[in-house]
Order: structure tokens, then sequence, then C-alpha cells
């Protein structure tokens, strides 16, 4: 923890900024796909920004500053779906297909996702970082394992959907809250049992599962967290 929320913010700011330009330098490389590059960000700046919250002081603004953040990164999405910053790059890294208005939609739900969350639960519940959490690890890895082995084993009833993205959606919601949550636990911000914690992450995972699997485009980034904000504050 800093005693300066603005070093805090600063310090969040140049590690959010610095992994968005990491996705964006391989995928501009031709490294790794646009697809794939875009699931890199949607995976790993969550945590990121999440373990970012222990830097943040006790006091009421520190949430605030703290959602500066995903704000000003989502501000720029903003700028470049509508074109009015032209960043191949950006463009490149958050889209399926190089239409820029493409980051409208998905990108920019998460961002929104990120910056109520930080706002509503900050460090008061693990709610929130559940959510968060199964948003990066569930939703993220569900689509990147789903893509590349699941076609052949589509879901019955979503049929762009498959079980290997499901089962990617619950471990890597469970692996992703559960491992943060026990950061925070031994950072001394939660006083709760770890065995009925992961209880009660398994049963928010299942429940965001499965209305992930649902056949509803474009919808997971606020679908999901929502679900797991919802069935979290029932079982926390």
């Amino acid at each position: 923890m800093l005693k300066n929320n603005l070093l805090a913010l600063l310090s969040t700011l140049i590690v959010a900024f610095s992994w968005i330009a990491f996705c964006k330098f391989i995928s501009h490389k031709g490294l790794v796909s646009s697809s794939t590059s875009r699931k890199i960000v949607h995976i790993g700046t969550g945590p990121i920004f999440v373990l970012c919250w222990l830097l943040f002081s006790e006091i009421s603004s520190a949430r605030w500053l703290a959602a500066l953040v995903p704000l000003i990164i989502t501000v720029q999405f903003l700028l470049a779906g509508f074109g009015v910053i032209k960043d191949e790059r950006i463009i490149k890294s958050l889209s399926r297909t190089g239409d820029p208005k493409e980051i409208l939609k998905g990108p920019f739900y998460y961002g929104f996702v990120f910056i109520i969350v930080t706002v509503l639960f900050w460090r008061n519940s693990p709610v929130g970082i559940v959510a968060l959490m199964i948003l990066c690890g569930g939703d993220g890895i569900a689509d990147l394992v789903g893509s590349r082995w699941g076609r052949r084993h589509p879901i019955p009833w979503s049929k762009n959907k498959s079980w290997v993205g499901s089962l990617g959606m619950f471990l890597g919601g469970l692996s992703f809250s559960f491992s943060i949550i026990l950061v925070f636990i031994f950072a001394g911000f939660f006083s709760i049992n770890l065995q009925e914690t992961f209880i009660r992450i398994i049963i928010v995972c299942i429940t965001a599962t499965i209305v992930e699997s649902l056949p509803f485009d474009n919808i997971d980034n606020i679908s999901v967290p929502i679900t797991s904000i919802i069935i979290g504050l029932m079982v926390f």
C-alpha cells in the first residue's frame, strides 16, 4: 500500500497501459491474431488492475481515483471506435475483424463494468472482485479455448458456443476469483472462511457459466458480471 494515492493512481496507469501496449505490439507484429490479442487484453487487464487496488490507501476517495484508470482506457477505446483517434494497433488488438465500431460493443462494455464495480464494491466486498474475475478469467478463457477446441462439441441450445468453452469459463472464473480473493485475504482486507468462500465462488461461477452459454451475442461483458453480482450478493 502506498501512502500517496496519486502515486498509486500513476502506478496503476503505467502498469495498465504497459499491458495494453504489449498486447497491441504482439498483435501488430503478427505474433498473435487480432482475436487472440483481444482475448489476452480481456483476460489480463482485469487481474492486473484489481491487484493494483492494493496500492491505494483507506480514504474514501481512493475508489474514485482507481476508477479513473478504466475510465481513461474506456474513453480511449471510444475515441478509437468512433474514429476520433487513428490507432491501428488498438483496432487490431481489440476487434475481431478490424472494424473500429466493434470496440464500441464488447471492449466498451468491459471498461464500463470495471468503472461501476470499482466504485460500488471496491475492497469492501469480495462480490465485486469475483464478478470481475469471472468476466476476465471466465468469459475470456471461454472464448479463447472454445474457438480453438470446442467447435466439434457445440452446446445444443447455443450453436456458437461449446462444452469446452463452458468448462473453460467455469474453471477460469473459479481459479481467477479464488486466487485474487486469497491475495486480498492475506493482505488483510477480508476476514472470511476459505472453504466457505470457495464453495460460494463455485456457486457464482456455475450460474455465470450457464448465463454465458445462452445464445446471445455481444452482451457477455454485461450479462456475466450482472449475474455474478446478483448471485454473489445472495451467497456472500
